[in-house]
């Protein structure tokens, strides 16, 4: 019990002197009204934390993405925030995503998330991938490039060590930071970060973190990323009422914390938080982080 009582004692001094976090938030385009306001609302409110960036997720219709196009370029102009567009290939043809690129380009956008995208029912198949993607977008302007990583690996890769190939194709390609799928045990992205560090991957690779609101949405979520939801999270959510909202809040930042910690204390300095357009979770791991509002 001491031994234990002495090891959150040392994660929370580690975490108090903290002073060089950096931070960014992830955020979806709305398809209704409310949320929109719901959105805005949460951009509002950590636009003080000052986050590195600010990226939005890229739907496969053209309809989402220009609400895409609409939000990157109104976080961009309001909060004064980096605003990065997710961008995919598998639903485009080169001379669009050029087009797209130079738009962005001069409209102030300097990073980009270059994914390939899901792949349409029934193709197994695809002209271009992400690490094509990267090196279009190379061609059209210096972009700092950000990617996807999987620390249980891609749901379609054969095996671990192909995935950890293709990240670092992406990295030969041009990108520089890998944002990682979300994660629920530590010690898996760790063992990640070393596994691409020993195959010779020069890229900052960001643990992604996704603070649990509502735990139907994670099982959804983890059934088509290839995420492990331990056990001990199964329990944890047993018996909640679909109303109590409050609870789930709680657990969910509870868990998310205790995940922080633990990579702090290992020299993690860059998370970025899975939003699902709240702020609630998000500043609260902040506020732990050592992160604080700044003015102007």
């Amino acid at each position: 019990m001491v031994s234990y009582a002495q090891g959150i004692e040392s994660l929370n001094q580690s975490l108090s002197e903290l002073s060089d976090i950096n931070v960014s938030f992830e955020f979806f385009p709305p398809r209704t009204e409310q949320m929109e306001q719901t959105l805005w609302k949460s951009v509002e409110r950590l636009a003080p934390l000052k986050p590195a960036y600010m990226s939005v997720t890229y739907g496969a219709n053209s309809g989402e993405r220009d609400r895409t196009h609409d939000v990157v370029k109104r976080i961009q102009s309001e909060t004064g925030i980096a605003a990065v567009p997710h961008l995919t290939c598998v639903d485009a043809g080169k001379k669009e995503l050029i087009q797209i690129a130079k738009d962005y380009w001069q409209s102030g956008i300097r990073r980009i998330v270059a994914l390939r995208g899901d792949l349409p029912a029934g193709t197994e198949k695809t002209e271009m991938y992400a690490s094509d993607l990267v090196a279009l977008l190379k061609d059209v302007a210096d972009f700092d490039i950000s990617v996807a990583a999987y620390p249980e690996k891609h749901p379609e890769a054969p095996n671990a060590q192909f995935d950890l190939l293709n990240l670092k194709r992406k990295a030969e390609a041009g990108a520089t930071q890998a944002i990682s799928q979300f994660f629920f045990d530590a010690e898996v992205f760790l063992r990640f970060r070393d596994r691409a560090a020993a195959a010779g991957i020069d890229l900052d690779i960001v643990p992604g973190i996704l603070p649990v609101t509502n735990y139907q949405t994670l099982k959804r979520f983890a059934g088509f990323t290839n995420v492990h939801v331990p056990s001990w999270l199964h329990k944890m959510y047993d018996g909640l009422e679909k109303d109590d909202q409050t609870t789930r809040n709680l657990l969910g930042a509870s868990i998310a914390m205790d995940t922080v910690k633990v990579l702090a204390k290992e020299g993690i300095r860059d998370f970025h938080f899975y939003t699902l357009n709240r702020s609630e979770l998000s500043y609260a791991i902040c506020h732990l982080l050592g992160v604080r509002a700044q003015n102007g």
